[in-house]
């Protein structure tokens, strides 16, 4: 099983950016493009650490509808782009159809599991971060009610969720949880005035803390929770900078870091499935500049102990994926 490495760091549209393959890598982002400032830039970003690191060149696809996912997998593969990677859950089914056509080719996909001999699945332990945020999240609020804005209402999600309502409830057990998922297909994740509404929806009902695991959609959640004197939290990328001073942190979730991984690797990646946390780094919370006037030593110390204990396996976080179901709410 290959270990990931912690680097802190229309068919016919479909562009392939790059010159002749020669077994460069190549990525396909997810619906919502690749400068959504969350999940799809993470990726981006890592594959530009590698472009520079290595003095080399990848090709990239970006999604103009869902249709267009198996034929752009088999259109990298067919130019001999080796490996490909693919950051999104929804890559998962036209994966499983397309990589043994091409048994010679790594493919490496983020957030789903695809059980073929050439296919490396990172997971990430996301529901562990959203148990950290919530601790902050409830020793921040004022008023005892915080909220989550989900994108796509799909297990992963809820699996952010799950893990923020016990941070929050563990640290609070007075604590209300208000929760909202912006719809239920691709477009969730690309929807910031959805995002703005359910945010401000939210205010109204006494929310002063938002954490948003929305992809593009969360861009509007931080933009109302700003404009509302409220705290808005971010995710998968460092966040804190959108809305400087009202963004309490961010649930760091290293996607770029699968990706540099990846191509860093080759064509003689190792396959299998590879789980990143807090241990190799793969998940963590953002303390910068822009959010340290927010977070006192108190919460800071509070935060460090959970990750911590979590390491320790002193604080069990539940995963909505092994149960389907949340008992915190």
């Amino acid at each position: 099983m290959g270990k990931i490495h912690s680097v802190l760091a229309g068919v016919a549209a479909l562009s392939l950016a790059g010159g002749p393959a020669m077994s460069e890598p190549a990525i396909i982002y997810d619906i919502g493009g690749k400068f959504d400032k969350s999940f799809n830039e993470s990726a981006y970003n890592g594959a530009e650490t590698w472009k520079e690191q290595a003095n080399g060149d990848y090709r990239e696809i970006e999604l103009q509808s869902e249709a267009q996912r198996e034929q752009a997998i088999r259109r990298l593969a067919e130019a001999g782009n080796n490996p490909i990677a693919m950051p999104g859950f929804s890559f998962g089914t036209p994966l499983n159809t397309v990589a043994p056509e091409f048994p010679d080719t790594k493919f490496v996909i983020i957030d789903m599991v695809v059980d073929q001999p050439n296919v490396r699945s990172v997971l990430f332990k996301e529901h562990e971060g959203s148990y950290v945020v919530g601790v902050l999240a409830a020793m921040a609020s004022d008023s005892g009610t915080v909220g989550f804005v989900g994108g796509m209402d799909i297990p992963l999600i809820r699996k952010f969720s799950c893990g923020y309502v016990q941070g929050v409830m563990e640290t609070n057990p007075d604590a209300r949880v208000i929760q909202n998922m912006t719809g239920t297909t691709g477009a969730a994740w690309n929807d910031p005035v959805k995002g703005a509404e359910l945010a401000r929806a939210q205010v109204a009902e006494g929310a002063d803390v938002i954490y948003h695991a929305a992809g593009g959609t969360g861009v509007g959640v931080l933009q109302a929770a700003a404009d509302a004197g409220v705290l808005g939290i971010g995710v998968d990328a460092n966040q804190n900078y959108l809305q400087p001073g009202s963004v309490l942190t961010s649930m760091v979730k290293r996607v770029g870091s699968a990706v540099l991984s990846a191509f860093s690797d080759g064509p003689e990646l190792e396959t299998g499935i590879v789980e990143m946390g807090f241990a190799d780094g793969g998940i963590s919370y953002a303390l910068d500049e822009h959010n340290a006037p927010l977070v006192t030593d108190e919460m800071k110390a509070a935060a460090d102990s959970a990750v911590e204990k979590i390491m320790a396996g002193e604080i069990m976080v539940h995963n909505y994926l092994t149960s389907d179901s949340c008992p915190y709410g």
